[in-house]
């Protein structure tokens, strides 16, 4: 049982770290850029599942809290979260969880995961929409155009890679005898 609690404590800092670098991949805009985090939460939760999805985003919003420069522009810090773009990495948890458990509850195919990853897009946009309209003080309407518009096609995009990569990624950890075939646990 420890030598299992060690390799998914193993495992979600290596998607942590995936995170990290994904983050660092980005478009710039006025508010709040585009990155690659969301591409690593979907392929974080195609992956491991509710669990360990949600876990490791946790793993990724605590370290980056505690400064760590692992967030988009190299940035870390408690006023990352508490600021603009914070809801949008508050939103990576639930949307980790949910993806996976959409996943769970159905099947991880690449249909499903297509559905539990837009699902999950949408969480984010939402989520992080409404922290970015109180702390910068804007109205619905500008908070939409800052926070939603720009990322709905590349949110897709995204979606569509995190599932793909996502569950070709999985069969192969489940072949090589890595990963359960349910749940998102790793083999002991």
């Amino acid at each position: 049982m420890k030598q299992k609690k060690l390799r998914m404590t193993i495992i979600c800092a290596f998607f942590v770290a995936i995170t990290a670098i994904l983050a660092q991949m980005e478009i710039p805009l006025p508010l709040v850029p585009i990155s690659g985090q969301t591409l690593a939460v979907g392929l974080t939760a195609t992956i491991l599942g509710r669990k360990y999805g949600a876990i490791t985003m946790i793993g990724y919003a605590a370290i980056g809290s505690m400064g760590v420069p692992v967030f988009a522009q190299a940035k870390g810090g408690l006023g990352i979260l508490l600021g603009p773009t914070g809801g949008y990495i508050f939103a990576f948890i639930v949307a980790a969880y949910v993806t996976g458990l959409i996943l769970e509850k159905t099947s991880f195919t690449l249909m499903y995961a297509m559905i539990a990853n837009t699902v999950a897009m949408i969480i984010i946009l939402l989520l992080g929409t409404i922290q970015l309209k109180f702390i910068v003080d804007l109205s619905w309407k500008e908070a939409m155009i800052s926070g939603v518009y720009p990322f709905i096609i590349v949110g897709l995009i995204k979606a569509f890679l995190a599932s793909w990569l996502g569950i070709t990624i999985r069969r192969r950890l489940i072949q090589a005898r890595l990963l359960q075939r349910t749940m998102g646990t790793i083999q002991s």
